[in-house]
This record gives C-alpha cells, structure tokens and sequence, in this order.
C-alpha cells in the first residue's frame, strides 16, 4: 500500500467542508482541519504511486480548494 499526504490551503470558512468531501472519497483514509501554513491535512492511500497521485490530485477539485501540496510517504 501507497500512502501520501495532501495539505490543502482552502478558501476563507471552507475548511471544514473540504474535509468532509475528502472523507467521502474511497481512497482518503483521515483529513483534519489544522492550524498553521495549510488548512486541511488528508491522508490517502492506494495501490501504487500513480493511484495516490491521481486521488490527491482529484482533492484539487473540491470546492473550496485554493492550492494543495502533496507529500508521498516513502515507507510505512
């Protein structure tokens, strides 16, 4: 199993709501609303790279979302 982590800056009170799109996606197993540089931090896994890069690239499309870095874990 592929994991990364997507943090998502989101529009002015969208955070929350990004969250729950995320959560409703298969592929993302957690998502919180966080404080600091990013408003939403959401881990998704998958079979290979290229599934995980095509879900948190999917994220960039919920409403609300304003930019979104993603981070592939490179071991459990």
């Amino acid at each position: 199993m592929v994991y990364a982590f997507v943090m998502a800056e989101t529009a002015a009170g969208a955070a929350e709501s990004v969250v729950e799109a995320a959560l409703e996606r298969d592929a993302v197993s957690e998502a919180h609303v966080v404080a600091g540089e990013y408003d939403v931090i959401a881990e998704v896994a998958g079979d290979s790279v290229d599934a995980v890069v095509r879900s948190a690239a999917a994220l960039r499309s919920v409403d609300g979302v304003r930019d979104s870095t993603t981070y592939v874990a490179m071991a459990d």
